[in-house]
Order: structure tokens, then C-alpha cells, then sequence
């Protein structure tokens, strides 16, 4: 209870810096004025003026939550990927999500593919559909074992390979221009359009966030190994598919409107078993939440470090998290 609340702390501290940093600050108490001023039955004169409002509610605040979202995605994913597999390098990407969304996000951009449907635009549906592909290619060639982590992996690292090598071919065949913005998307972006990209993540990470903690006892027993686990009366295959299934769903979802960012379902989870615990009842919601609060701090960086140009997210989490990921094997060895 005391890192959960800890978290939650950072989470706000996170989100506030996020909402008040930029190329136009806006004041800590003018922002926290407004805030309690849209609760009901309170009112509170924040003291900003027309297009601070205009700003806080139509950019910074969906820039926000949309980070702390993709970041509690990623960081969830992560985990539930670590505890099914017993691998403390699974990351959220290990079945070629990352390879297929790219490839479908490097055809929509480059080539016009149009895969829109409900309230996914071309470049979200191109990767999402791309990413459940891959994903599922990976099951067919295991043949549907889910009673084998070691096969789905290995499928996992094929898949990988496939569509990496697809989507290389297909960057390219694009020109300079058009090659130029599906990088972009590569190298990890949160730029929002208002609140639709938020309302349109929501919903599969709400829905995979509870399927995940459902399992969390049972992923803290596959971690005996699966001939105890089924002594204890789990099947490991069951769970397997339903983490993997809500897992994936929520890391494609987020790729989907944030683009390819590393190292945070690999870094946080690790974070949170060397300050807490290691069951998972514990992990997966720390690493929901400190997932959150990493990427919206981290998305600070993004918009301000080169200001007024931008900084592609993935490339921050990369230069942070691959010395400390590489700082903890040093010291501890591979983290179990």
C-alpha cells in the first residue's frame, strides 16, 4: 500500500510538470485551479486566461493522459510477458508486435493503405491490424502451444524477423519525404488531436488492465514452473492464452497511436521488483502506474529539451532505460 500510494504520488507529480511545461508554460496554480474548478459543485477562478484554457484542455491535458496511458500499457505488458514466459527480458513487443505494427504503419503512411474502421484512422488501424497479424502468426507457428513458452517464443522471434524484413523492404520504396514521416512514427511520438486518440486507448487498456490482474495469482504460481503449477490445479496453458491475449491487445493498442517505444515494458517492471516485490499482484499494478509516470516525465523531455523542435520519444526512453537496465545486470545479474 505504501509504494502504491508513493506511485500514485509520482504519477501526479508527473502529470502536473507535463500539463505546465512547454513552449508555453502555464502556472502550477492556475492549472490545479482550473482542475478543482471542472469537479462538480466546485467553483474556483483559476485565473487563465481564454487561450491557456484552450491550451491546458486541448493539448496539454490529452498529451498527458494519452503518455500515462501508453506508458501503463507498456509497463503492465511487460510484466504480465515476464511472469508467463519466466524471462526477465520479455518486453511488450516480444511476439513482433512492434515488427507488424510497424510494417502496417509504414504502409498506411507510405503507400495511402486505408484499414480505417469504428474509431481507428488509417495509420492506428494499419498497425494495430498489423501487430494482432504478427501476433498471430506467431500462434500458428506454434501450432497453438500455449503450454510451451519456449516455442512461443522462438515463433515470437520469427515472426520478428519477417515483418522487420518487410518492413525495410518496404521503407525503401518510399521517397525521401514520405520515408522521412513513417521514421518518425518508428522512433515513438505522442502528438494528440484532441481527446480522440485518449478515448480510443482506453477502452483496451482498461479491459486487458483487468484480465491481467485477474491472473496476477496465477502468474505468481506459474513462477514454481508448469508441472507445480498444474500439481497446485492451474493450467499453465489456459493462462498463458488469456495473458497473452489481454497482453498483446493492450500493446497493440498503444502502438497503435504512440509508435514504437522502447524499454519501457522492459525497464519499469524490473524498477518495481527491486523496490517492492516480486508477485504479481504487487508488480502489475506498480508497473501500471509507475509506467505511467515514467513516460509523462519523460515526454516533458521530449517537447522541451530541443525546443521548439521535438524530440521522438522512443529515443529518450532508449538512452534512459538501456544504462540502467544495463546497470541492474551488472550489478544483480539477470533479474528473476
Amino acid at each position: 500500500m505504501r509504494a502504491l500510494l508513493v506511485s500514485l504520488t509520482l504519477l501526479v507529480i508527473a502529470g502536473l510538470v507535463s500539463v505546465t511545461q512547454g513552449a508555453a508554460g502555464l502556472p502550477v496554480s492556475g492549472v490545479v485551479s482550473e482542475l478543482l474548478d471542472a469537479l462538480p459543485g466546485v467553483e474556483v477562478d483559476s485565473g487563465l486566461t481564454t487561450s491557456q484554457e484552450a491550451i491546458l484542455w486541448s493539448i496539454r491535458l490529452p498529451r498527458a493522459a494519452l503518455s500515462m496511458l501508453v506508458g501503463a500499457a507498456l509497463g503492465m505488458a511487460g510484466a504480465a510477458y515476464q511472469g508467463v514466459f519466466r524471462n526477465p527480458l520479455a518486453d511488450p513487443y516480444l511476439l513482433g508486435v512492434s515488427a507488424g505494427a510497424g510494417l502496417g504503419a509504414v504502409l498506411a503512411l507510405g503507400f495511402d493503405l486505408d484499414l480505417s474502421f469504428g474509431p481507428f484512422s488509417a495509420v492506428p488501424a494499419a498497425a494495430f491490424a498489423g501487430a494482432l497479424l504478427a501476433v498471430s502468426g506467431s500462434a500458428l507457428i506454434a501450432r497453438g502451444s500455449f503450454s510451451s513458452a519456449a516455442t512461443l517464443l522462438l515463433s515470437g522471434v520469427a515472426m520478428a524477423a519477417l515483418f522487420s524484413a518487410a518492413q525495410t523492404y518496404a521503407l525503401q520504396q518510399l521517397d525521401e519525404s514520405r520515408a522521412r514521416e513513417a521514421l518518425s512514427w518508428l522512433f515513438g511520438q505522442l502528438s494528440t488531436d484532441g481527446w480522440d486518440q485518449v478515448l480510443l486507448l482506453l477502452p483496451y487498456v482498461g479491459l486487458s488492465a483487468v484480465v491481467l490482474l485477474a491472473y496476477a495469482r496465477h502468474l505468481d504460481v506459474l513462477r514454481l514452473g508448469d508441472d507445480e503449477a498444474r500439481a497446485l490445479g492451474l493450467k499453465p496453458a489456459r493462462t498463458r492464452l488469456f495473458v497473452i491475449v489481454a497482453a498483446t491487445l493492450m500493446t497493440a493498442a498503444a502502438v497503435s497511436v504512440s509508435g514504437l517505444i522502447a524499454f519501457v515494458g522492459l525497464v519499469v517492471p524490473h524498477m518495481v521488483r527491486m523496490l517492492t516485490s516480486h508477485s504479481y499482484r504487487v508488480i502489475l499494478p506498480l508497473a501500471g502506474v509507475l509506467g505511467g509516470a515514467f513516460l509523462a516525465s519523460v515526454d516533458v523531455g521530449a517537447r522541451t529539451l530541443v525546443a521548439p523542435a521535438e524530440l521522438p520519444v522512443g529515443v529518450i526512453t532508449a538512452f534512459v532505460g538501456a544504462p540502467f537496465f544495463a546497470f541492474v545486470l551488472w550489478r544483480r545479474g539477470a533479474p528473476r
